[in-house]
């Protein structure tokens, strides 16, 4: 056999990869795309779901009109257009990660598949709750922490009926004041946005902790007592990545920290019941050596 005909046989399989490859990332697309699309028809209902802790959050603060404001003509068609993206990925992510596995999933032992395919899962429902529970719990409390340092109830808020007498009689005027410059709230939509974006991403890739940690375990990167022995210094990491990704009030940090630190908790006791499997598998098989452990 010629050292050409060696080249045409290893090239083929790679060929068939390529184009493998190239159908599972038309897909992909395609996916994203009919996200996007099905995305956009519900976009300012998303939008509203999205800006209801602000909403509430003024409400409470006594303004009965909570009103957002943006500044140029295209800004709230791209605003409507980055929650389209964002969502439409969150629809096309099923797609995207079987076609993903579909890749993947010849390449690897069936021992392999098992491992995998559970992470791949846990994944989305992980990012899921974290997205939830920064919407729920964290958008709200930082908008009170914001909002409460200034008179942020709407200058409509403050509007007196019936202050002329020729006036109809549901007519307002503002009132005069003379005790400086009132400071009122009038949020931008796509600044208001992006910081509920910037929540829920953070949460919900703080949630995948769990997953990664017990993926490297499971794959002998990582070992419960490594995790426990680096204790200290994950309390320093996560101290840190709880300044910088959420704003600076003490208490959206300080329950970043609880929740990360929890779930680097569970993550040691995750990768903990792997080891434990782990050890069984292999005593079972025969493979497991009692002295190297006592050593």
């Amino acid at each position: 056999m010629s050292a050409s005909d060696d080249i045409d046989d290893s090239a083929a399989p790679l060929i068939e990869h390529l184009a493998e490859l190239r159908t599972r990332l038309i897909r992909s697309v395609l996916a994203f795309l009919v996200g996007i699309v099905l995305a956009f028809v519900l976009a300012e209902p998303i939008l509203q779901y999205l800006l209801g802790p602000i909403e509430a959050t003024l409400r409470d603060l006594g303004d009965p009109a909570p009103t957002l404001q943006y500044t140029s003509p295209q800004e709230y068609l791209f605003t409507l257009f980055r929650i389209s993206m964002v969502f439409g990925f969150a629809l096309a992510f099923p797609v995207i990660g079987f076609q993903m596995w579909r890749f993947v999933a010849p390449g690897l032992y069936k021992a392999e598949k098992g491992a995998f395919l559970p992470f791949l899962l846990a994944s989305p429902v992980m990012f899921f709750l974290g997205a939830s529970f920064a919407h729920l719990v964290v958008t709200p409390l930082a908008m009170q922490f914001f909002l409460g340092f200034a008179d942020v109830s709407s200058i409509f808020a403050n509007l007196l009926s019936g202050t002329v007498s020729d006036l109809p009689s549901d007519a307002a005027v503002v009132p005069e004041t003379k005790d400086g410059v009132r400071i009122t709230f009038f949020g931008k939509v796509n600044e208001s946005l992006d910081i509920t974006l910037k929540f829920i991403m953070a949460f919900g890739l703080c949630f995948q902790l769990p997953v990664l940690l017990t993926l490297m375990g499971k794959a002998g990167l990582v070992s419960a007592e490594g995790l426990a022995n680096v204790r200290k210094y994950a309390v320093v990491a996560i101290l840190v990545l709880a300044a910088l990704v959420t704003p600076p009030d003490v208490i959206t940090q300080g329950i970043l920290f609880v929740v990360v630190y929890g779930l680097y908790e569970m993550s040691i006791f995750l990768v903990r019941r792997v080891e434990t499997k782990r050890e069984a598998r292999l005593r079972a098989e025969g493979y497991y050596d009692d002295e190297d452990e006592l050593t």
